[in-house]
């Protein structure tokens, strides 16, 4: 009912685009032609064009143009609505439910949710600092190596990389396996030099103090799990989280589309504090996001 009541329509939505885009007052914008403000009106037409023109030289301005909604059939209604529907979930919604909520196919909620993941709830490279836990984690198929144990290697099993500020921010990023090479490129790249870094004791962690951080670890194979401030407790927790709704929403994810998945995970647990503002940044990531690629807008539904 509290989205309803602000975009009741597709008119109400097209409005909202049009005064964050370009015209806050909802009748002046800036025209590239005339090369200064102009008034717009919006005309009328047999196509029925989401657009507005400038009174002096009939340039047109578009809304939607660049952005996830650009030349998509399905409505702007709908796209906000969906936009909500991922933002309002604790722990993500499948296509499948999608598709009921919106009366959409499942192939145009698949890729509604996919542009939203993958085009608004990227994650920023604003860096880490004070506090950092790093760990890998694993995610697909079952596994099974000595024991039951998890086996290194194994093609089934896309690994990934996480940090995560304590009290603070995380980061997730696909990685092609956990050696050293591969890892403390992204550590360096997204943790602030001199922070205080708590991992497990893989061997990949070990040029960390050699590279300027403060190192200390936790011994996870003999049982220890916490040794006064040194755990790793807190990407624990959030492998927890995403692992879990991986499971219990979608079920299964491909490593083609895992990093879109990191993103929706990552995004709500940096958001855990101000849900109520997701839907809004979301909106906002829309409207004021740089252009798309020409290109790729056959993709959107």
């Amino acid at each position: 009912m509290e989205f309803l009541r602000e975009y009741p329509n597709d008119e109400a939505c097209l409005q909202w685009l049009w005064r964050t885009r370009y015209s806050p007052d909802g009748e002046h914008a800036y025209c590239s032609e005339c090369e200064q403000e102009q008034v717009f009106k919006r005309y009328a037409t047999k196509q029925r064009r989401q657009s507005w023109d400038c009174t002096a030289c009939g340039h047109h301005l578009h809304p939607t143009a660049g952005t996830i909604f650009h030349k998509s059939s399905t409505s702007l209604h709908l796209w906000f609505h969906a936009i909500y529907l991922m933002t309002s979930t604790r722990c993500g919604i499948s296509a499948k439910q999608l598709e009921r909520e919106l009366g959409v196919t499942y192939k145009t909620a698949w890729r509604m949710a996919k542009l939203i993941r993958q085009d608004l709830m990227i994650q920023d490279d604003e860096p880490l600092d004070g506090e950092v836990e790093v760990d890998e984690t694993y995610i697909g198929g079952r596994r099974r190596g000595v024991r039951g144990r998890p086996k290194t290697g194994d093609p089934k099993k896309t690994a990934v990389l996480g940090m995560v500020q304590r009290k603070g921010r995380v980061a997730a990023v696909r990685v092609t396996d956990a050696k050293a090479k591969t890892l403390m490129p992204h550590v360096r790249e997204r943790v602030l030099p001199r922070s205080v870094v708590y991992t497990d004791e893989l061997k990949s962690y070990n040029k960390l103090k050699r590279t300027g951080y403060q190192h200390r670890r936790i011994h996870h194979a003999e049982k220890v799990y916490v040794s006064g401030d040194v755990h790793t407790n807190t990407i624990d927790g959030f492998w927890s989280l995403m692992k879990r709704g991986i499971n219990g929403v979608y079920h299964a994810v491909s490593a083609k589309h895992l990093h879109g998945y990191l993103n929706e995970y990552t995004f709500r647990y940096n958001h855990r504090s101000k849900a109520e503002n997701q839907f809004k940044k979301l909106l906002l990531r829309a409207a004021l996001a740089p252009p798309r690629d020409s290109s790729n807008l056959s993709e959107i539904a």
